[in-house]
């Protein structure tokens, strides 16, 4: 009779787990996303719920029907409107999507955190009456009642709108193909609103009907809603009677395990099993099934890159402008050498930080891999160290601190390599879904664990008998960091950076041309994996202690974020990330890091590359619109100069008569500008009157000798190449090409 009871109990939790599910289902079916973000669009729901049901005052009924029939489908309208319909328009990837639904979620969570704070909430309201109804012996409560009827309605109401309806009819046609349906005069935009009005309606609830169950806090409640993702999966985003029954069996066979009673050393391990059923169940059926019947591939993330591999050389200018990125990348690092004590104290998770982002850049940026569980690597990577500096472990003896941070670091490498192998092997959502529930899991049952990480606390650091203090700690993390850059680089560099962007960019076509696709990803995820151990175990020691709460599964979604924000690509956007939400925890109140990437995420749609990007973007919008004020449009042809060109290419080339401007001393004979003009008018070309004007102020300003080989128009001893393109035609409209002027061999 008590499983009976335990069975009836486990249906509340289940069917608030399928109800999710259904949400879940309807979005990704219509729209093409899986909703990342239900998560915290749940909890953002119900702390609306309990501000007007218990700060306001208001009628639980009111306040629920103001939620749920308002601000649920509200919240769902608006996301289609100004989110994800601007991809869609522009035709991006399911990677996108993914990313944009993430930075809502982000989002969401940086608004409960500034407005409610991180606490948790005990004293929410529920929706349905604390009563209960019995059949013989059993009693079964009224909200689970509700809950199973809302299902059913849901359930019911959804089959005959898709299979008895002309609105049925136009959302399989916008699932099947959007522009197909577009083109046949279906309102896409109208189907896609009311899939995510849908779907953010379900969320609502699905927060609603948690809050009095659990404590309301922005994180918990969250990772409650990431971890019901095991029903879809067990219906591979397709079946909603699957996942309906997935999650009603789950929460049920959840109930049923609290029956038993294990003891001695698996009892913690055990009570975690219990707890934690769902995300092992999720974990399991992504190793089972092989692949999801996705729409899209949501695991190549090679659109978050806006750039190529690295060269060897390139030109002067390109040279120089990375050399002043570099020296104002250390000038920054340096900087909290001189803060005062607490100020520098805060600014030690600046490099641990940014080796944690590195990891991300080396399998998304450059293997095209989404990862969404490199809090885990961090973390036990943190675990490692500290229990190698306190009592030894497996076999090893106890070590330095220092010593202990990069062997620690190393022993994560396996445990990489182990859980990249499976992971490999799928893809898409699949490949993301699986990450995620690996770092889940690596929390639940080992930094959760007090038998594991109970007694670990930090010690200070020694080099040779003395005591690190603040700023040779910040050095020691600055030499860390270096390590990482290093590794990054390699990875970056030569027929092995070739190699993974091949990979990122195009798995077939890699393959296709003989490279090595699998050990490659292997490759990027193990050397990842030791990249992300090494900021972990630094991130520990700065804080001066071991929080689980610091690599909990929710961070690796929200650092994954901020990557692909800063440049998923740009090992530079790594550390000013790091640096960005260092400063943001520090000088705003706490949660207004994750408020600001979320926002930052949201323009995602507009800026693809991330923040990198524009930057660059902005660069060479910048430098195109100077050479527009040096020449005239026209139409000229490229004139190319050999890298290796000196006077006598010059002297066969240039006329005669702008050689004559200048004197065998190298100064000035005649006008520098007149000189210009007559160059720039034998290859076709007209100066503007500003550059004419600025040419003749240098001309003025200018005196002494030069090389008897430069360039007549800018005293350059390198060739100038100047080029106009042609306006060209594409398609029925057609774009105006700015002018250039490139310097230098390549």
């Amino acid at each position: 009779m008590a499983s009976v009871d335990l069975a009836i109990a486990g249906l509340a939790i289940g069917a608030i787990a399928a109800l999710s599910g259904i949400g879940l289902l309807v979005t990704y079916r219509t729209n093409g996303v899986l909703n990342l973000a239900q998560g915290g669009i749940a909890a953002l729901v119900a702390y609306l719920y309990r501000e007007m049901a218990v700060v306001w005052g208001l009628p639980v009924w009111l306040s629920a029907v103001l939620s749920l029939a308002v601000l649920s489908p509200g919240i769902g309208v608006a996301l289609e409107r100004f989110v994800f319909r601007p991809l869609a328009r522009r035709r991006a990837s399911a990677a996108e999507s993914l990313v944009a639904s993430l930075g809502v979620m982000v989002l969401c969570l940086g608004i409960c955190a500034g407005i409610w704070g991180l606490g948790a909430q005990t004293d929410t309201p529920a929706v349905f009456p604390d009563k209960s109804v019995s059949f013989g012996s059993h009693h079964i409560g009224v909200d689970t009642i509700s809950t199973l009827v809302l299902i059913v309605i849901a359930c019911v109401a959804l089959g005959l709108l898709q299979n008895r309806t002309k609105f049925g009819r136009q959302m399989r046609a916008v699932v099947d193909d959007r522009q197909l349906a577009e083109l046949s005069s279906i309102p896409a935009d109208r189907v896609a609103a009311a899939g995510w009005a849908f779907g953010t309606t379900l969320a609502g609830f699905t927060g609603v009907l948690l809050a009095p169950r659990i404590s309301l806090s922005p994180y918990s409640l969250s990772l409650v809603v990431l971890e019901t993702f095991a029903v879809v999966v067990a219906a591979r985003l397709v079946s909603l009677p699957i996942a309906v029954l997935a999650g009603l069996a789950i929460g049920i066979l959840q109930s049923e395990l609290t029956q038993f009673t294990v003891h001695g050393s698996l009892a913690d391990l055990y009570r975690t099993l219990g707890s934690s059923l769902f995300v092992v169940v999720l974990l399991v059926l992504l190793l089972a099934i092989p692949n999801l019947r996705e729409l899209g591939d949501a695991g190549s993330a090679g659109s978050f890159s806006s750039r190529g591999g690295g060269e060897e050389g390139g030109t002067v200018a390109e040279r120089s402008k990375d050399l002043v990125w570099r020296i104002a990348g250390v000038v920054m690092l340096l900087a909290p050498m001189i803060f005062a004590p607490s100020d520098l104290r805060h600014a030690f998770m600046v490099p641990a930080l940014a080796l944690i982002f590195l990891s991300i850049v080396i399998v998304t940026g450059y293997s095209g891999q989404v990862s969404l569980g490199v809090a885990g690597y961090a973390g036990l990577g943190a675990v490692f160290a500290l229990k190698l500096a306190s009592t030894g472990l497996i076999g090893i003896p106890r070590l330095p601190g220092l010593l202990a941070i990069l062997v620690g670091a190393i022993l994560v490498a396996p445990i990489g390599l182990i859980t990249g192998y499976p992971a490999i092997r799928r893809r898409g959502l699949t490949l993301a879904l699986v990450t995620f529930a690996v770092g889940a899991v690596v929390d639940r049952f080992v930094f959760e664990q007090s038998s594991l990480t109970g007694n670990l606390y930090v010690n200070p650091l020694h080099l040779g008998g003395w005591e690190l203090g603040d700023k040779a700690f910040y050095v020691v993390e600055l030499i860390g960091l270096g390590l990482g850059l290093l590794a990054v680089r390699n990875l970056h560099r030569g027929r092995l950076g070739r190699a993974l962007l091949a990979v990122r960019d195009h798995n077939g076509g890699a393959a296709a041309v003989g490279v090595d696709v699998r050990n490659l990803k292997l490759l990027a995820f193990t050397v990842s994996s030791v990249v992300a151990g090494l900021g972990g175990a630094l991130l520990a020691y700065s804080t001066s202690s071991f929080s689980s709460d610091t690599f909990q599964p929710i961070q690796s979604l929200l650092w994954f974020t901020a990557v692909v924000v800063f440049g998923a690509d740009s090992a530079v956007g790594a550390i000013v990330g790091a640096a960005f939400i260092v400063a943001i925890d520090v000088m705003a109140p706490s949660g207004s890091s994750t408020l600001a990437v979320g926002i930052l995420a949201l323009v995602l749609g507009w800026l693809p590359g991330g923040l990198a990007s524009a930057v660059r973007s902005l660069i060479r919008f910048v430098a195109e619109q100077l050479a527009d004020q040096f020449i005239e449009p026209g139409v000229s042809t490229r004139w190319p100069v050999p890298a290796q060109a000196g006077a006598a290419y010059i002297e066969a080339t240039v006329p005669a008569a702008a050689l004559g401007a200048v004197a065998p001393g190298g100064a000035a004979a005649g006008s520098g500008v007149a000189a210009a003009d007559r160059v720039a008018a034998d290859r076709g070309l007209a100066l503007t009157p500003f550059g004419r004007t600025l040419l003749g102020v240098i001309g003025a300003a200018s005196a002494g000798p030069g090389p008897a080989d430069a360039d007549v128009v800018t005293g350059s001893n390198r060739p100038l190449d100047i080029r106009v393109d042609r306006p060209t035609a594409v398609g029925a409209g057609g774009y105006s090409s700015r002018n250039h002027v490139e310097r230098g061999p390549r």
